[in-house]
Protein backbone atom coordinates (compact mmCIF):
# COMPACT_ATOMS: atom_id res chain seq x y z
CA UNK A 1 0.00 0.00 0.00
CA UNK A 2 1.67 3.68 -0.98
CA UNK A 3 -0.01 5.19 1.75
CA UNK A 4 -3.26 7.13 0.05
CA UNK A 5 -6.82 5.88 0.54
CA UNK A 6 -8.46 3.49 -1.58
CA UNK A 7 -12.17 3.66 -3.16
CA UNK A 8 -13.63 0.86 -4.39
CA UNK A 9 -16.69 0.72 -6.41
CA UNK A 10 -18.58 -2.69 -7.59
CA UNK A 11 -22.17 -3.53 -8.67
CA UNK A 12 -23.08 -4.90 -5.57
CA UNK A 13 -21.39 -5.44 -1.90
CA UNK A 14 -21.94 -7.67 0.27
CA UNK A 15 -21.07 -6.74 3.83
CA UNK A 16 -22.22 -9.54 5.47
CA UNK A 17 -23.62 -7.98 8.98
CA UNK A 18 -25.93 -5.94 6.62
CA UNK A 19 -27.85 -5.82 3.39
CA UNK A 20 -26.33 -6.21 0.57
CA UNK A 21 -25.67 -2.49 -1.46
CA UNK A 22 -26.53 -2.09 -5.19
CA UNK A 23 -24.12 -0.22 -6.92
CA UNK A 24 -22.06 0.42 -3.45
CA UNK A 25 -18.62 2.00 -2.74
CA UNK A 26 -15.98 0.90 -0.06
CA UNK A 27 -13.03 3.50 1.53
CA UNK A 28 -10.04 2.06 2.63
CA UNK A 29 -8.00 4.62 4.85
CA UNK A 30 -3.80 4.63 4.82
CA UNK A 31 -3.82 2.66 7.44
CA UNK A 32 -5.58 -0.42 5.70
CA UNK A 33 -9.12 0.33 7.49
CA UNK A 34 -12.53 0.38 6.45
CA UNK A 35 -13.76 4.31 6.47
CA UNK A 36 -16.57 3.88 4.75
CA UNK A 37 -19.07 1.65 3.25
CA UNK A 38 -22.50 2.72 1.38
CA UNK A 39 -23.82 2.96 -1.67
CA UNK A 40 -21.84 4.99 -4.55
CA UNK A 41 -22.92 8.24 -4.43
CA UNK A 42 -23.07 8.46 -0.72
CA UNK A 43 -19.12 7.49 0.20
CA UNK A 44 -16.73 10.29 0.24
CA UNK A 45 -14.38 10.74 -3.05
CA UNK A 46 -10.98 11.98 -1.24
CA UNK A 47 -9.02 13.47 -4.00
CA UNK A 48 -5.79 11.66 -3.45
CA UNK A 49 -7.30 8.18 -3.25
CA UNK A 50 -6.91 5.28 -6.02
CA UNK A 51 -10.03 4.63 -7.54
CA UNK A 52 -10.50 0.86 -8.16
CA UNK A 53 -14.08 0.54 -10.42
CA UNK A 54 -14.80 -3.27 -10.58
CA UNK A 55 -17.73 -2.72 -12.28
CA UNK A 56 -20.41 -5.79 -12.70
CA UNK A 57 -18.97 -7.46 -9.18
CA UNK A 58 -19.24 -8.40 -5.70
CA UNK A 59 -16.93 -6.62 -3.23
CA UNK A 60 -16.79 -8.76 -0.02
CA UNK A 61 -14.71 -9.53 3.26
CA UNK A 62 -11.65 -11.91 1.92
CA UNK A 63 -12.77 -15.80 2.50
CA UNK A 64 -11.39 -17.31 5.34
CA UNK A 65 -10.26 -20.98 5.00
CA UNK A 66 -10.94 -22.67 8.70
CA UNK A 67 -9.17 -25.71 7.54
CA UNK A 68 -6.07 -26.33 4.90
CA UNK A 69 -2.47 -28.11 4.77
CA UNK A 70 -0.75 -25.91 2.74
CA UNK A 71 2.57 -28.21 2.91
CA UNK A 72 0.70 -31.05 1.01
CA UNK A 73 -0.03 -29.14 -2.19
CA UNK A 74 2.36 -31.36 -3.97
CA UNK A 75 0.01 -34.59 -2.94
CA UNK A 76 -2.61 -33.31 -5.19
CA UNK A 77 -4.38 -36.05 -7.29
CA UNK A 78 -2.02 -38.74 -5.28
CA UNK A 79 -3.98 -40.58 -3.27
CA UNK A 80 -7.64 -40.87 -4.66
CA UNK A 81 -9.91 -43.36 -4.20
CA UNK A 82 -8.13 -45.23 -0.94
CA UNK A 83 -9.84 -46.29 2.21
CA UNK A 84 -9.17 -43.75 4.91
CA UNK A 85 -7.45 -46.15 7.41
CA UNK A 86 -5.09 -46.82 4.17
CA UNK A 87 -5.09 -43.22 3.32
CA UNK A 88 -3.60 -41.75 6.12
CA UNK A 89 -0.69 -43.78 6.49
CA UNK A 90 0.14 -43.54 2.80
CA UNK A 91 0.13 -40.42 3.04
CA UNK A 92 2.71 -40.47 5.64
CA UNK A 93 4.74 -43.07 4.04
CA UNK A 94 4.92 -41.15 0.69
CA UNK A 95 6.19 -38.63 2.83
CA UNK A 96 9.05 -40.63 4.55
CA UNK A 97 9.98 -42.81 1.13
CA UNK A 98 10.46 -38.94 -0.98
CA UNK A 99 12.67 -37.99 1.57
CA UNK A 100 10.82 -34.47 1.65
CA UNK A 101 12.96 -31.36 2.96
CA UNK A 102 11.64 -28.51 4.17
CA UNK A 103 12.28 -26.75 1.24
CA UNK A 104 9.92 -29.00 -0.70
CA UNK A 105 7.28 -27.68 2.09
CA UNK A 106 7.87 -24.66 1.59
CA UNK A 107 7.67 -24.55 -2.09
CA UNK A 108 4.01 -26.58 -1.41
CA UNK A 109 3.48 -24.14 1.08
CA UNK A 110 4.15 -20.90 -0.87
CA UNK A 111 2.08 -22.79 -3.87
CA UNK A 112 -0.76 -22.77 -1.75
CA UNK A 113 -0.52 -19.22 -0.74
CA UNK A 114 -0.71 -18.22 -4.74
CA UNK A 115 -3.74 -20.50 -5.74
CA UNK A 116 -5.73 -19.40 -2.30
CA UNK A 117 -5.12 -15.66 -3.21
CA UNK A 118 -6.14 -16.23 -6.87
CA UNK A 119 -9.67 -17.78 -5.35
CA UNK A 120 -10.17 -14.64 -2.95
CA UNK A 121 -8.70 -16.41 0.18
CA UNK A 122 -7.05 -13.87 2.43
CA UNK A 123 -6.62 -16.23 6.07
CA UNK A 124 -5.91 -19.44 6.24
CA UNK A 125 -6.06 -21.90 9.27
CA UNK A 126 -3.47 -23.57 8.36
CA UNK A 127 -2.73 -26.96 10.10
CA UNK A 128 0.95 -28.79 9.80
CA UNK A 129 3.42 -31.02 10.70
CA UNK A 130 5.89 -29.13 8.84
CA UNK A 131 4.75 -25.43 9.85
CA UNK A 132 6.06 -24.36 6.99
CA UNK A 133 3.07 -22.36 6.58
CA UNK A 134 4.54 -19.42 8.64
CA UNK A 135 6.74 -18.03 6.29
CA UNK A 136 4.74 -18.50 3.63
CA UNK A 137 1.85 -17.08 4.58
CA UNK A 138 4.18 -13.84 6.20
CA UNK A 139 6.03 -13.74 2.61
CA UNK A 140 2.12 -13.53 0.72
CA UNK A 141 1.29 -11.04 3.03
CA UNK A 142 -1.54 -13.37 3.84
CA UNK A 143 -3.31 -13.70 7.58
CA UNK A 144 -3.83 -17.18 9.01
CA UNK A 145 -3.39 -19.26 12.64
CA UNK A 146 -0.64 -21.96 12.09
CA UNK A 147 -1.36 -25.21 14.00
CA UNK A 148 1.57 -27.25 14.83
CA UNK A 149 0.79 -30.95 14.95
CA UNK A 150 2.06 -32.87 17.30
CA UNK A 151 1.84 -36.99 17.24
CA UNK A 152 2.18 -39.91 19.96
CA UNK A 153 0.20 -42.82 19.66
CA UNK A 154 1.80 -44.47 22.36
CA UNK A 155 1.64 -43.00 26.08
CA UNK A 156 5.37 -43.33 26.67
CA UNK A 157 6.01 -41.20 23.80
CA UNK A 158 4.03 -38.15 25.71
CA UNK A 159 6.59 -36.43 27.32
CA UNK A 160 9.05 -36.66 24.17
CA UNK A 161 6.50 -35.76 22.00
CA UNK A 162 5.57 -32.43 24.16
CA UNK A 163 8.62 -30.95 24.75
CA UNK A 164 9.52 -31.37 20.90
CA UNK A 165 6.23 -29.54 20.07
CA UNK A 166 7.13 -26.79 22.47
CA UNK A 167 10.51 -25.84 21.19
CA UNK A 168 8.88 -25.89 17.65
CA UNK A 169 6.54 -23.71 19.17
CA UNK A 170 8.85 -20.84 20.46
CA UNK A 171 10.78 -21.03 17.81
CA UNK A 172 7.73 -20.45 15.32
CA UNK A 173 6.42 -18.12 17.87
CA UNK A 174 9.62 -15.87 17.50
CA UNK A 175 8.38 -15.19 13.70
CA UNK A 176 4.55 -14.06 14.28
CA UNK A 177 3.32 -11.63 13.59
CA UNK A 178 0.33 -9.42 13.72
CA UNK A 179 -1.57 -11.12 10.76
CA UNK A 180 -0.15 -14.47 11.46
CA UNK A 181 0.00 -16.12 14.58
CA UNK A 182 0.84 -19.66 15.91
CA UNK A 183 -1.31 -22.38 17.67
CA UNK A 184 -0.82 -26.44 18.48
CA UNK A 185 -2.76 -29.39 17.18
CA UNK A 186 -3.27 -32.76 18.76
CA UNK A 187 -3.71 -34.44 15.58
CA UNK A 188 -6.24 -37.32 16.14
CA UNK A 189 -7.20 -40.08 18.26
CA UNK A 190 -5.78 -42.29 16.16
CA UNK A 191 -2.48 -40.57 16.27
CA UNK A 192 -2.89 -38.74 19.78
CA UNK A 193 -2.67 -41.13 23.15
CA UNK A 194 -4.77 -39.94 25.76
CA UNK A 195 -1.88 -38.53 27.89
CA UNK A 196 -0.44 -36.46 24.82
CA UNK A 197 -3.98 -35.12 24.57
CA UNK A 198 -4.09 -33.81 27.96
CA UNK A 199 -0.61 -32.15 28.29
CA UNK A 200 -0.68 -30.72 24.95
CA UNK A 201 -4.59 -29.03 25.98
CA UNK A 202 -2.42 -27.74 29.42
CA UNK A 203 0.82 -26.27 26.99
CA UNK A 204 -2.39 -24.25 25.31
CA UNK A 205 -3.89 -23.11 28.29
CA UNK A 206 -0.98 -22.02 30.30
CA UNK A 207 0.44 -20.40 26.69
CA UNK A 208 -2.59 -18.88 25.78
CA UNK A 209 -2.36 -20.93 22.01
CA UNK A 210 -5.23 -21.35 19.61
CA UNK A 211 -5.62 -25.49 19.75
CA UNK A 212 -7.46 -27.11 17.15
CA UNK A 213 -7.48 -30.52 16.43
CA UNK A 214 -9.54 -33.76 13.75
CA UNK A 215 -12.35 -35.16 15.43
CA UNK A 216 -15.13 -37.49 14.75
CA UNK A 217 -14.32 -37.72 11.25
CA UNK A 218 -14.95 -41.25 10.31
CA UNK A 219 -16.24 -44.73 11.55
CA UNK A 220 -12.65 -45.88 12.11
CA UNK A 221 -12.16 -43.36 14.36
CA UNK A 222 -15.31 -44.12 16.38
CA UNK A 223 -14.69 -47.69 16.54
CA UNK A 224 -11.25 -47.14 17.87
CA UNK A 225 -11.81 -44.74 20.88
CA UNK A 226 -15.38 -46.43 21.56
CA UNK A 227 -14.52 -50.04 21.03
CA UNK A 228 -10.42 -50.32 21.01
CA UNK A 229 -11.56 -51.85 17.12
CA UNK A 230 -11.51 -51.92 13.75
CA UNK A 231 -8.26 -50.62 11.30
CA UNK A 232 -6.96 -48.50 13.47
CA UNK A 233 -7.32 -50.39 16.21
CA UNK A 234 -4.91 -53.11 14.28
CA UNK A 235 -2.45 -51.00 12.79
CA UNK A 236 -1.64 -49.49 16.51
CA UNK A 237 -1.68 -53.71 17.57
CA UNK A 238 0.55 -54.24 15.30
CA UNK A 239 3.15 -50.96 16.74
CA UNK A 240 2.58 -52.72 20.37
CA UNK A 241 0.57 -50.04 20.98
CA UNK A 242 -2.78 -51.13 23.35
CA UNK A 243 -6.24 -50.21 22.34
CA UNK A 244 -8.45 -50.52 24.89
CA UNK A 245 -12.13 -48.35 24.65
CA UNK A 246 -11.33 -44.92 25.32
CA UNK A 247 -14.75 -42.95 25.58
CA UNK A 248 -17.76 -43.57 24.66
CA UNK A 249 -17.52 -40.78 21.54
CA UNK A 250 -14.25 -38.81 20.14
CA UNK A 251 -16.10 -35.33 21.74
CA UNK A 252 -16.39 -37.02 25.30
CA UNK A 253 -12.94 -38.22 24.34
CA UNK A 254 -11.67 -34.25 23.94
CA UNK A 255 -13.70 -33.37 27.11
CA UNK A 256 -12.45 -35.84 29.61
CA UNK A 257 -8.89 -34.92 28.39
CA UNK A 258 -9.48 -31.19 28.65
CA UNK A 259 -9.38 -30.10 25.17
CA UNK A 260 -12.56 -28.82 24.94
CA UNK A 261 -12.06 -26.63 27.41
CA UNK A 262 -8.96 -24.59 25.09
CA UNK A 263 -12.32 -24.07 23.40
CA UNK A 264 -10.59 -25.92 20.42
CA UNK A 265 -11.47 -25.25 16.18
CA UNK A 266 -12.77 -29.03 16.40
CA UNK A 267 -12.67 -30.46 12.83
CA UNK A 268 -14.81 -32.60 10.59
CA UNK A 269 -17.41 -33.76 13.34
CA UNK A 270 -19.05 -36.40 11.25
CA UNK A 271 -19.89 -38.65 13.48
CA UNK A 272 -21.53 -36.69 16.23
CA UNK A 273 -24.46 -37.50 18.21
CA UNK A 274 -26.81 -35.10 19.48
CA UNK A 275 -25.07 -35.44 23.22
CA UNK A 276 -21.65 -34.69 21.56
CA UNK A 277 -23.86 -31.44 19.94
CA UNK A 278 -24.28 -30.48 23.40
CA UNK A 279 -21.05 -31.21 24.70
CA UNK A 280 -19.81 -29.10 22.11
CA UNK A 281 -21.96 -26.11 22.25
CA UNK A 282 -21.53 -26.50 25.81
CA UNK A 283 -17.53 -25.94 25.91
CA UNK A 284 -17.88 -22.98 23.36
CA UNK A 285 -16.09 -25.03 20.80
CA UNK A 286 -16.21 -24.41 17.43
CA UNK A 287 -15.90 -26.91 14.09
CA UNK A 288 -14.15 -26.98 10.86
CA UNK A 289 -16.82 -27.79 8.42
CA UNK A 290 -15.02 -29.94 5.42
CA UNK A 291 -17.94 -31.39 3.25
CA UNK A 292 -15.89 -32.15 0.04
CA UNK A 293 -13.32 -34.54 1.85
CA UNK A 294 -15.74 -36.29 4.23
CA UNK A 295 -17.88 -37.28 1.22
CA UNK A 296 -14.80 -37.93 -1.11
CA UNK A 297 -13.12 -40.35 1.52
CA UNK A 298 -16.47 -41.79 2.49
CA UNK A 299 -16.93 -40.64 5.77
CA UNK A 300 -20.35 -39.80 4.83
CA UNK A 301 -22.03 -35.36 6.16
CA UNK A 302 -21.59 -33.66 9.42
CA UNK A 303 -24.87 -32.97 10.89
CA UNK A 304 -24.11 -29.14 10.68
CA UNK A 305 -28.14 -28.21 10.21
CA UNK A 306 -28.21 -29.69 14.18
CA UNK A 307 -24.70 -28.23 15.11
CA UNK A 308 -26.07 -24.67 13.77
CA UNK A 309 -29.25 -24.99 15.66
CA UNK A 310 -27.55 -25.61 19.08
CA UNK A 311 -25.21 -22.42 18.52
CA UNK A 312 -22.36 -23.92 17.49
CA UNK A 313 -19.95 -21.45 15.32
CA UNK A 314 -19.91 -23.48 11.92
CA UNK A 315 -17.39 -22.25 9.23
CA UNK A 316 -16.00 -24.00 6.41
CA UNK A 317 -12.41 -25.72 5.15
CA UNK A 318 -11.41 -27.11 2.41
CA UNK A 319 -8.98 -29.86 4.14
CA UNK A 320 -5.59 -30.35 2.01
CA UNK A 321 -5.52 -30.92 -1.90
CA UNK A 322 -4.61 -34.29 -1.11
CA UNK A 323 -8.41 -35.10 0.19
CA UNK A 324 -10.13 -31.98 -1.63
CA UNK A 325 -8.21 -31.68 -4.89
CA UNK A 326 -9.51 -27.71 -5.00
CA UNK A 327 -9.00 -24.65 -3.12
CA UNK A 328 -12.24 -22.95 -3.72
CA UNK A 329 -14.79 -21.78 -0.74
CA UNK A 330 -17.17 -21.05 -2.93
CA UNK A 331 -17.70 -24.51 -4.55
CA UNK A 332 -17.09 -25.74 -1.07
CA UNK A 333 -19.73 -23.67 0.25
CA UNK A 334 -22.01 -24.62 -2.75
CA UNK A 335 -21.45 -28.70 -1.56
CA UNK A 336 -22.38 -27.92 1.88
CA UNK A 337 -25.42 -26.52 1.00
CA UNK A 338 -26.45 -29.52 -1.71
CA UNK A 339 -25.31 -32.03 0.56
CA UNK A 340 -26.86 -30.67 3.88
CA UNK A 341 -30.14 -30.38 1.44
CA UNK A 342 -30.38 -33.78 0.41
CA UNK A 343 -29.08 -35.55 3.41
CA UNK A 344 -31.92 -33.58 5.57
CA UNK A 345 -34.68 -33.64 2.70
CA UNK A 346 -34.81 -30.08 3.07
CA UNK A 347 -35.16 -27.62 0.44
CA UNK A 348 -34.27 -24.29 2.33
CA UNK A 349 -31.15 -25.48 4.76
CA UNK A 350 -27.85 -23.50 5.02
CA UNK A 351 -29.15 -20.57 2.64
CA UNK A 352 -27.23 -18.52 0.67
CA UNK A 353 -26.86 -15.73 3.41
CA UNK A 354 -25.43 -18.43 5.67
CA UNK A 355 -22.96 -19.93 3.44
CA UNK A 356 -21.77 -16.25 3.39
CA UNK A 357 -21.06 -16.12 7.16
CA UNK A 358 -19.81 -19.59 7.25
CA UNK A 359 -16.45 -18.20 4.73
CA UNK A 360 -16.15 -14.91 6.52
CA UNK A 361 -17.67 -13.63 9.94
CA UNK A 362 -18.23 -17.09 11.55
CA UNK A 363 -14.84 -18.32 9.85
CA UNK A 364 -13.21 -15.22 11.55
CA UNK A 365 -15.45 -15.89 15.32
CA UNK A 366 -13.93 -19.67 15.36
CA UNK A 367 -10.13 -18.27 14.39
CA UNK A 368 -11.12 -15.33 17.52
CA UNK A 369 -10.38 -12.69 14.70
CA UNK A 370 -14.05 -11.15 14.41
CA UNK A 371 -13.03 -7.97 15.82
CA UNK A 372 -10.74 -7.32 12.86
CA UNK A 373 -12.23 -9.33 9.95
CA UNK A 374 -15.18 -10.89 8.58
CA UNK A 375 -17.08 -8.17 7.32
CA UNK A 376 -17.61 -5.00 5.84
CA UNK A 377 -17.56 -2.55 8.61
CA UNK A 378 -16.24 0.71 9.26
CA UNK A 379 -12.70 0.74 11.63
CA UNK A 380 -12.49 -3.39 10.52
CA UNK A 381 -9.30 -3.77 8.72
CA UNK A 382 -9.07 -3.85 5.03
CA UNK A 383 -9.54 -7.51 4.04
CA UNK A 384 -10.97 -8.37 0.78
CA UNK A 385 -12.17 -9.76 -2.30
CA UNK A 386 -13.96 -9.35 -5.08
CA UNK A 387 -15.93 -12.11 -7.54
CA UNK A 388 -16.67 -11.04 -11.47
CA UNK A 389 -20.30 -11.20 -12.17
CA UNK A 390 -19.71 -10.55 -15.52
CA UNK A 391 -19.65 -14.07 -16.84
CA UNK A 392 -22.21 -15.84 -19.17
CA UNK A 393 -22.42 -18.48 -16.65
CA UNK A 394 -23.08 -15.51 -13.87
CA UNK A 395 -25.99 -13.72 -15.58
CA UNK A 396 -28.62 -12.55 -14.73
CA UNK A 397 -28.31 -11.70 -11.45
CA UNK A 398 -31.24 -11.96 -8.99
CA UNK A 399 -29.58 -12.38 -5.83
CA UNK A 400 -25.81 -11.55 -5.20
CA UNK A 401 -25.67 -14.33 -2.30
CA UNK A 402 -27.12 -17.06 -4.30
CA UNK A 403 -25.29 -15.83 -7.47
CA UNK A 404 -22.05 -16.25 -5.75
CA UNK A 405 -22.14 -19.74 -4.60
CA UNK A 406 -24.92 -21.14 -7.10
CA UNK A 407 -23.36 -18.97 -10.47
CA UNK A 408 -19.62 -17.95 -9.86
CA UNK A 409 -16.54 -20.03 -9.13
CA UNK A 410 -13.47 -19.50 -6.93
CA UNK A 411 -11.82 -18.87 -10.63
CA UNK A 412 -14.04 -16.11 -10.98
CA UNK A 413 -12.55 -13.60 -7.99
CA UNK A 414 -10.22 -11.04 -9.55
CA UNK A 415 -9.35 -9.36 -6.48
CA UNK A 416 -7.86 -10.05 -3.05
CA UNK A 417 -6.48 -7.56 -0.30
CA UNK A 418 -5.66 -8.00 2.96
CA UNK A 419 -5.30 -4.87 5.19
CA UNK A 420 -5.11 -2.69 2.48
CA UNK A 421 -2.81 -4.05 0.55
CA UNK A 422 -3.55 -5.69 -2.91
CA UNK A 423 -2.33 -9.55 -2.83
CA UNK A 424 -3.91 -10.38 -5.98
CA UNK A 425 -5.16 -8.81 -8.91
CA UNK A 426 -6.26 -10.67 -12.00
CA UNK A 427 -5.86 -7.71 -14.41
CA UNK A 428 -1.86 -7.53 -12.79
CA UNK A 429 -0.89 -11.17 -11.97
CA UNK A 430 2.96 -11.35 -12.06
CA UNK A 431 3.56 -14.26 -14.48
CA UNK A 432 7.31 -14.58 -14.51
CA UNK A 433 6.96 -15.00 -10.79
CA UNK A 434 4.48 -17.75 -10.67
CA UNK A 435 5.91 -19.52 -13.78
CA UNK A 436 9.20 -20.01 -11.79
CA UNK A 437 7.75 -21.51 -8.48
CA UNK A 438 5.10 -23.70 -10.76
CA UNK A 439 8.22 -25.06 -12.25
CA UNK A 440 9.46 -26.03 -8.58
CA UNK A 441 6.26 -27.48 -7.89
CA UNK A 442 6.20 -29.73 -10.74
CA UNK A 443 9.35 -31.07 -10.14
CA UNK A 444 8.33 -31.93 -6.34
CA UNK A 445 4.86 -33.61 -7.66
CA UNK A 446 7.00 -35.48 -10.25
CA UNK A 447 9.46 -36.45 -7.45
CA UNK A 448 6.20 -38.07 -5.92
CA UNK A 449 4.70 -39.48 -8.34
CA UNK A 450 7.72 -41.58 -8.98
CA UNK A 451 7.72 -42.89 -5.45
CA UNK A 452 3.70 -43.45 -5.11
CA UNK A 453 4.26 -45.80 -8.54
CA UNK A 454 7.12 -47.16 -8.07
CA UNK A 455 9.60 -45.52 -10.06
CA UNK A 456 12.91 -44.58 -8.39
CA UNK A 457 12.66 -41.19 -7.29
CA UNK A 458 15.69 -38.42 -9.12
Amino acid sequence: MDNRPIRISAAWLLPVTAPPIRGGALLVDARGRIAAVGPDHATPQPEDAERIDLGEAALLPGLINVHAHPELAAFRGLLDDLPFHEWIPSLNRLKRDAALTAEDYDVAARWTCVEALAAGITTIAATEDSGAALAALREAGMRGVVYREVFGPAPEQADDAIAKLRRKVEDMRARETDLVRVGVSPHAPYTVSDRLYRMTAEYARAEGLPLATHAAEADAERRLVTRGEGPFAEGLRKRGIATPPRARSTIALLRETGVLDTQPLVIHCVTVDDDDIRTLADHGASVAHCPVANARLGHGSAPVAEMLDAGITVAIGTDSVASNNRLDLLEEARIAQVVQRGRLRSHDALPAERLLRMITIDAARALGLDARIGSLEVGKDADLCAVSFAGTHVQPVQDPAVALFHQARGADVVLAMVRGRILFDARKRPAEEIAALAARMRDLAERLAAVRYGAPAT
